[in-house]
């Protein structure tokens, strides 16, 4: 498995790869995230501009897997990690996350942060696993407040929800 950054044409796959990883959710009754509709074009294309964009990819060279995210008080905080389940359960994940905290450490930044849900297996039991712990409310940073506050407009506090970060 190889980690690059995202070209440009690849936007689109990005899209198809969170819709696909979004459906594992409907089984633990959380359809109205598997049915949401991932991030736009022009969203992505921010976060590859920034070089904040990279893909795991098959023998193909076709992207498997994507990461974005951006620098947030410190941290370099994970917008988005999906995984398309052809390629779940085989490292992928972790590998950009290591990738990340590589590239963050290189722009001087002290770690990773993420939000993510508490009751999925693949969410916030998963990261701890990965060496994240969940971050309690008094280390919460201006700029990780203000992305709950947007979740929690967008609907995604009906189901639990915690901020995590690994150093």
């Amino acid at each position: 498995m190889r980690i690059r950054p995202a070209a440009p044409v690849e936007l689109a796959a990005l899209q198809d790869i969170e819709r696909a990883a979004g459906a594992p959710f409907r089984a633990v009754g959380m359809v109205e995230i598997a049915e949401d509709e991932p991030l736009a074009s022009a969203v992505l294309e921010r976060y590859r501009r920034a070089g904040h964009a990279w893909v795991a990819v098959d023998g193909a060279d076709r992207p498997v897997a994507y990461l974005i995210g951006e620098p947030v008080d410190g941290a370099f905080h994970v917008e988005q990690v999906s995984v398309h389940p052809r390629a779940a359960r085989r490292g992928v994940g972790r590998a950009l996350l290591d990738h990340a905290a590589v590239r963050g450490r290189a722009e001087g930044l002290a770690g990773l942060t993420l939000t993510t849900f508490t009751e999925v297996p693949w969410n916030a039991p998963y990261y701890t696993r990965l060496g994240f712990r969940t971050l309690p409310e008094a280390e919460l940073t201006p700029g990780l407040r203000a992305i709950r506050a947007a979740e929690a407009e967008h609907g995604l506090d009906r189901w639990p929800r915690v901020c995590m970060g690994r150093d």
